[in-house]
C-alpha cells in the first residue's frame, strides 16, 4: 500500500488520470458542483450589483462635493462647509476602497468559476474517452441483451470436470 505524502495529496494535476477509475468520486464531484455552481453564480451577480451601486454612489458623492464647493464659492458666507466637504471626500475614499475590494473578490470568484468549469470539462472529456468506461458500458449492454449465453460461458469456465471445456477432448 502506498503512503501518501503531503505533496501527493495536494497536487490534483498528478491525479487527473485516475478520475475515470473512481465513479464514486466523479458522482461526488458532480454533486458538489451542482450544489456550489448556483451559489457561486448568485454571489457573482450580487457582487456585480454592489459594484454598480458603489460606482453610482461614488458619482453622486463627487457631484454633491462639486455642488457644495460651488455654493460655498458663490455665497462666500460664514457657513462652514469645508468640514462637510472633507467628510464627503473621506466617504468617497472609503467607497473607492470597498469598490476595489469587491472588484478583487469578483476577479477571484471568476477565476474559481473558470477553474471549476475547466475541471468539469476535463473530467467529462476523460470519462468520454476512457476505454474502461466505454468497454464496461458495451459489455453491460451485451450482457443485458444475451444473458443465457453469458451464463453458459461462465458455467463452463467454472466447472473443471465439464466435458465441453475448450481445449479438451473426451476420452471414452
Amino acid at each position: 500500500m502506498d503512503i501518501d505524502t503531503a505533496s501527493d495529496n495536494t497536487s490534483i494535476d498528478d491525479k487527473t488520470e485516475d478520475f475515470c477509475d473512481n465513479p464514486t468520486r466523479d458522482a461526488l464531484t458532480e454533486g458538489l458542483m451542482s450544489l456550489l455552481k448556483p451559489t457561486v453564480d448568485q454571489l457573482d451577480e450580487r457582487i456585480r450589483a454592489t459594484r454598480i451601486s458603489q460606482i453610482e454612489l461614488k458619482q453622486q458623492i463627487e457631484s454633491l462635493t462639486e455642488e457644495l464647493v460651488k455654493i460655498s464659492e458663490y455665497l462666500q458666507c460664514p457657513f462652514e462647509l469645508d468640514s462637510y466637504v472633507k467628510k464627503l471626500v473621506n466617504a468617497k475614499q472609503r467607497v473607492t476602497v470597498v469598490s476595489n475590494i469587491l472588484q478583487t473578490t469578483q476577479e477571484r470568484l471568476n477565476k474559481v468559476h473558470d477553474a471549476v468549469e475547466k475541471d468539469t470539462a476535463k473530467r467529462k472529456a476523460l470519462l468520454d474517452h476512457s476505454p474502461i468506461y466505454s468497454t464496461e458500458v458495451k459489455s453491460d449492454q451485451k450482457d443485458a441483451d444475451n444473458p443465457t449465453v453469458d451464463q453458459e460461458a461462465h458455467q463452463k469456465n467454472q466447472d473443471p470436470d465439464s466435458k465441453d471445456s475448450p481445449g479438451e477432448t473426451s476420452k471414452q
